[in-house]
C-alpha cells in the first residue's frame, strides 16, 4: 500500500544585505541528484535484493533451471523505475508534512529546489516506462502487479492509511512485499503456495522495521500529525507487536524450507531469523526497564536480516 494537499506555502524572501549576491540557480548536476533523491534509492535498492532472489526461486522451481537473464535485467530496470515513480509521487503528496518533519525537512519538495508539478510529471513518466515496459516485454501479469502496487502506495497507503490509522505499518506492508510477486509472475505468469511465503516474509518483517523508524522519530510524526504507532500508543504496546511481528516473520521464514528450499537456507533463516527476533526481544526489555529505547539497533538489524535472508535464498537455488 488521497486526503486534499495543502497548497505549498508562500516563502518570504528577506531584503538582500548589502553586498550579498542574488543566490546562484542550481547547476543540471544538482537538480539532477534532486531528481533522483526523489526516487529514494536506498528504498529502491532494498525492494530488488528480494526481486531478484524470488525470480531464481520461481524459475528452480517451476522450470528448473535459471531465469533468462534480459528477464532478470528487464524486471530490475523496469521495478526500479516502478519503485522510483511511487517515491517520487509520495514526495509529491507528502510536500506538505516533508516541511513539518526534520527527517523529511531536506526533500527536494520540502526545500522548494524543484517545483511540484514537475515532481509529480516526473514520478507519473517513469510508472508510465515502468508499467509498459513491463506490459510490452515481460508479461501483463507482471504489468498489472507493478500497476497496482504504485496505485496502492501512492493512493491507499501515503493518502490514506498513513494520515488516518496507526495500522498504516501494518497495512502498508503489501506494497514493500509486491516486488516478490511482480518478479515471481515475471518468471512463471502464475503465482504459488512459495511466492506467497515469500511475500509474506517481507509483509511481517517490515512492521518491526518501520516502527522501529516511527519510534526514534515519534515527535516528527506528532508535530506533522501523522497517528503513526508510536506517536499514539505506550511504547511498551509498539515493542510488544515488533516482537509479534518479529516472530510472525521468523515462522513464515521456516516455512519456505518445505516448500523447496535446503539447508543452507534452513541454517541461514534460523540464525538471522533468531537473532532478528532476539533482537526485537531486547527492543521490549528496554522499554519495560525504562532504559534509553535505542529503537535503531533493530532498525539496522533487521535491513541486514532481510538481505542475508534473500541472498541465502538466491545462493540456495544453485543447491535445489
Amino acid at each position: 500500500m488521497l486526503p486534499v494537499m495543502d497548497e505549498q506555502p508562500k516563502i518570504l524572501i528577506a531584503p538582500e544585505k548589502p553586498g550579498r549576491g542574488r543566490e546562484e540557480k542550481p547547476t543540471f548536476k544538482q537538480r539532477l541528484g534532486g531528481y533522483v533523491s526523489l526516487t529514494k534509492p536506498r528504498i529502491v535498492e532494498l525492494l530488488l535484493i528480494t526481486t531478484v532472489p524470488a525470480m531464481f526461486v520461481a524459475a528452480r522451481l517451476e522450470l528448473n533451471a535459471l531465469p533468462r537473464f534480459w528477464d532478470v535485467v528487464l524486471v530490475v530496470v523496469c521495478g526500479a523505475l516502478a519503485a522510483g515513480s511511487a517515491n517520487a509521487i509520495n514526495c509529491y503528496i507528502d510536500r506538505d508534512i516533508d516541511q513539518l518533519m526534520r527527517r523529511t525537512s531536506r526533500r527536494p519538495l520540502a526545500k522548494d529546489s524543484i517545483p511540484p508539478k514537475n515532481a509529480l510529471v516526473f514520478g507519473l513518466i517513469l510508472g508510465a516506462v515502468a508499467v509498459g515496459g513491463m506490459w510490452l516485454v515481460v508479461g501483463p501479469l507482471p504489468a498489472a502487479l507493478t500497476f497496482g502496487a504504485i496505485v496502492y502506495y501512492d493512493v491507499v497507503y501515503t493518502i490514506w492509511l498513513k494520515r488516518t490509522t496507526p495500522y498504516n505499518t501494518v497495512w502498508g506492508g503489501a506494497c514493500g512485499a509486491a516486488p516478490i510477486l511482480i518478479g515471481w509472475s515475471a518468471v512463471t505468469g502464475q503465482m504459488d503456495w512459495m511466492a506467497w511465503a515469500l511475500f509474506g516474509i517481507v509483509f511481517f518483517w517490515q512492521v518491526p522495521h518501520f516502527y522501529a523508524l516511527a519510534m526514534k522519530f515519534k515527535d516528527d510524526y506528532a508535530s506533522a500529525g501523522i497517528p503513526m504507532m508510536p506517536t499514539v500508543a505506550p511504547a511498551k504496546r509498539v515493542a510488544v507487536e515488533s516482537v509479534v511481528y518479529a516472530w510472525a516473520t521468523l515462522l513464515v521464514s521456516l516455512a519456505v524450507y518445505p516448500l523447496g528450499a535446503t539447508w543452507l537456507y534452513l541454517a541461514v533463516a534460523v540464525i538471522t531469523g533468531g537473532l532478528f527476533v532476539l533482537e526485537a526481544h531486547r527492543l521490549l526489555g528496554r522499554v519495560n526497564r525504562n532504559e534509553p529505547i535505542k529503537p535503531m539497533r533493530l532498525f539496522h538489524w533487521s535491513t541486514t536480516y532481510l538481505t542475508l535472508l534473500f541472498l541465502a535464498l538466491l545462493v540456495d537455488t544453485f543447491l535445489m
